[in-house]
């Protein structure tokens, strides 16, 4: 045990309380049949919790946490801090990266070994603990090995190197009995195309993630094996653009069945699109796997991974979820990291209650709009007129049969509204 977070106490539910409580996160609460914790299966993210050191593109390190260092014992006391964090929170689950919870060693053989001993130690831990592990991932874009990418690296060596260092990583999650593995290619991609080979390096990614298919299939692992896409930043152009882009990419590869995605709020907004939107065709395209809820800065133009605070974007978001059936062996990962400026382990603690209690007016208010079919009724009204015999007699007729109509002056389409506005405005009732 540490005494990092002093004398904190356990954070419960109490919309009366005056310090840390949770105002709207029951986890008992019943929402749709459901227990709002099995709805929802927070996760507490490592990396941006108990790694990250504070900096951003302009400056360094701000945090002074006595886990940091490159030696066992700080990553063995980095682990008591992050289970400490984990009952405070009451979280059911937490991911990691292989470089967030080990020290680097001086040889594959080293980095493992140190890799092994923080795993045997989490499994001693999570015996004693409610949560769980919802993913693990190795970390391959931080070391300078890996400044070309790691599956599609024109070098065979780095190749081999992210191929040893995943399936150490996808052991470990197996090990810990991990709900999904995520392959995270934050590197997958190019600067310019001077000096690339965009035909092997795709052929190498779709060769790589097949081997990866076919060893969790070798280990019994019955999790999911998810992709997160990103569009850019640091890799100017990624092979994992977004959702669409994924799709593609498993389909040529013939990987459709086996592989789904983690999807983030930040990266879907880097590519341009919305959280929901990458969600709803993740759903409709039988790939959704889980998500990371964040937030970016709508004034900067990289990745901030914010936690979560806009209770309407939350709540699109949860409904494009429930209306998938929920988030299966997913879960809301907080892939977010406090301020440079927020120094205390309290904003830690504060950060995590906040954004779950978000999430969780977010999944209510959902919940809401899908038993009142307050979105649906209007939604299937306006697709009405395809339910007619003649309108299902043309989706199996030739284009001169469907045109023929037309053509006799027997059909003169009159412009109906999409009422937005209204039903923006419904939205905002429940939220």
């Amino acid at each position: 045990m540490s005494d990092f977070f002093g004398d904190l106490a356990p954070v419960r539910f109490d919309p009366e309380a005056e310090g840390l409580a949770f105002r709207h996160y029951d986890p008992d609460e019943t929402v749709m049949g459901k227990r709002l914790e099995d709805h929802l299966r927070f996760a507490v993210a490592y990396w941006h919790s108990f790694a990250w050191p504070g900096g951003d593109p302009f400056g360094g390190q701000t945090f002074d946490r006595p886990w940091f260092g490159d030696e066992m014992a700080a990553a063995r006391l980095k682990a008591d801090v992050a289970f400490e964090l984990f009952d405070l929170l009451g979280v059911p689950y937490f991911c990691w990266h292989d470089a967030d919870i080990r020290p680097e060693g001086a040889s594959f053989a080293e980095s493992r070994s140190n890799f092994d001993a923080i795993i045997d130690l989490f499994e001693e831990k999570m015996e004693h603990a409610k949560v769980k592990l919802l993913w693990g991932t190795a970390n391959l874009f931080s070391h300078r090995r890996f400044m070309s990418g790691a599956a599609t690296n024109p070098d065979p060596d780095v190749y081999a190197w992210s191929a040893a260092t995943v399936k150490t990583c996808l052991d470990a999650t197996h090990r810990l009995k991990g709900q999904n593995y995520v392959l995270w290619g934050g590197r997958e991609g190019y600067e310019t195309l001077l000096n690339t080979d965009l035909g092997q390096e795709m052929e190498r990614m779709g060769r790589f993630l097949s081997m990866v298919v076919d060893y969790k299939h070798k280990i019994g692992f019955e999790g999911q094996i998810l992709i997160e896409p990103k569009p850019q930043e640091p890799t100017k152009h990624q092979y994992d653009y977004d959702v669409a882009t994924v799709y593609g990419f498993l389909q040529r590869f013939g990987l459709e069945k086996d592989v789904k995605v983690n999807i983030e709020q930040g990266h879907a907004i880097l590519a341009g699109h919305s959280f929901e939107h990458e969600l709803a065709l993740a759903r409709e395209l039988g790939i959704l796997g889980s998500i990371d809820m964040n937030r970016n800065d709508y004034q900067s133009g990289w990745d901030t991974d914010q936690f979560p605070n806009n209770v309407p974007e939350v709540a699109l978001a949860y409904y494009e979820i429930l209306k998938a059936g929920g988030l299966g062996r997913g879960g809301t990962n907080f892939d977010a990291k406090l301020r440079r400026q927020s120094l205390d382990p309290v904003d830690l603690v504060a950060a995590h209650v906040g954004a779950m209690d978000v999430c969780a007016r977010g999944l209510k208010a959902a919940a809401r709009m899908l038993e009142d079919d307050a979105l649906e009724t209007p939604r299937r009204a306006r697709y009405a007129g395809w339910e007619s015999a003649a309108a299902q007699a043309m989706l199996g007729a030739d284009l001169a049969t469907v045109a023929a109509p037309v053509e006799a002056g027997e059909i003169t389409p009159e412009p109906i509204s999409g009422r937005q506005e209204i039903l923006e405005n419904i939205v905002n009732r429940y939220v």
